[in-house]
């Protein structure tokens, strides 16, 4: 019998059909290519305009940074800037918006509400998930209750409470509200928590190890890649928040990455190339911690051994 050979719609394979096969079955199977194709063609324009929503934002603020304010204003978004080298925006931006400040102070309060997340928020995550104690589901289900509810609608009583403790432009109001209020992070570390092995816990302390050492020797320093994806998502929540230092850090000595670009919109009008320059210095050391921890931000895994 003649056998003929067709293409496959599995890439690497091919189907092959009789010349005696029915006209129905040909045309079902010329069908199912037919919209294989279509869907496969929408499947890739879908990602393409993503893409491009993405992209595009980007490469306007990367544009504008380079212009001056009369080529801004006059060509088109995402023309190319006439001057390559012209850094004149940067240095406005570091000058006048005082922006270095803005990163001293940043810097601080990033580095203690990450330091205090993943202190505490481990802590919690080990106790809730190892321990079974009476109130323990209660305690889960106030968290869950508590990520349900918006944010605004306790704002008002957030900042008396913050005013009340003498707080009010200081530090430690950002850092107290970063550390305090993060439930995703213990969520995060409890799901990590619960796919390390209880064996090994039981293994340290028939050697004589209590709670302590083992959170500190075991569980910790398999939380690496919970602590690298809790560090990613915290700090670029921290280092983008602009709420926060604007309502409760509104001195000038005191503010951030993000309000000190607010200096240069006005109720008339705005310097909207130094804004965009000020954003693409932003945007670099996000850009470069990500490079750096994106390999644990990715592989979740966790490692050790159990003692025979």
């Amino acid at each position: 019998m003649l056998i003929t050979k067709i293409k496959s719609l599995i890439p690497g394979k091919e189907t092959y059909i009789s010349p005696k096969a029915s006209k129905k079955s040909r045309e079902i199977f010329d069908s199912t290519r037919i919209i294989s194709f279509i869907i496969s063609v929408i499947k890739y324009l879908s990602l393409i305009i993503a893409s491009l929503a993405a992209i595009i934002p980007i490469l306007t603020v990367f544009f504008a940074s380079f212009k001056t304010e009369e080529e801004y204003a006059a060509t088109d978004p995402l023309k190319f800037p006439k001057n390559w080298l012209n850094f004149e925006n940067f240095k406005q931006a570091f000058t006048d918006g005082n922006m270095n400040t803005g990163f001293i102070n940043t810097i601080i309060i990033l580095v203690f509400v990450l330091a205090g997340t993943i202190i505490f928020g481990t802590m919690v995550a080990y106790v809730l998930d190892r321990f079974n104690f009476k109130g323990r589901k209660l305690i889960l289900s106030a968290f869950l209750i508590a990520t349900l509810i918006p944010s605004v609608t306790t704002q008002v009583a957030t900042f008396k409470v913050i005013n009340g403790l003498g707080l009010f432009n200081s530090r430690l109001a950002p850092i107290i509200l970063g550390v305090g209020t993060d439930i995703m992070a213990i969520y995060i570390f409890i799901q990590f928590i619960s796919s390390i092995p209880v064996s090994l816990d039981e293994s340290a302390m028939l050697d004589g190890a209590s709670y302590f050492t083992i959170y500190r020797k075991i569980i910790f320093p398999l939380l690496k890649p919970a602590i690298a994806t809790v560090v990613i998502l915290k700090g670029i929540a921290v280092y983008n928040d602009f709420y926060t230092p604007f309502l409760y850090t509104p001195a000038a000595e005191l503010q951030t990455v993000s309000t000190s670009l607010f200096k240069f919109k006005g109720p008339f009008s705005a310097h909207w190339q130094v804004i965009c320059a000020g954003i693409v210095i932003a945007i670099i050391p996000t850009l470069i911690a990500f490079l750096f921890l994106q390999k644990y931000f990715y592989n979740g895994f966790t490692g050790g051994s159990v003692k025979s």
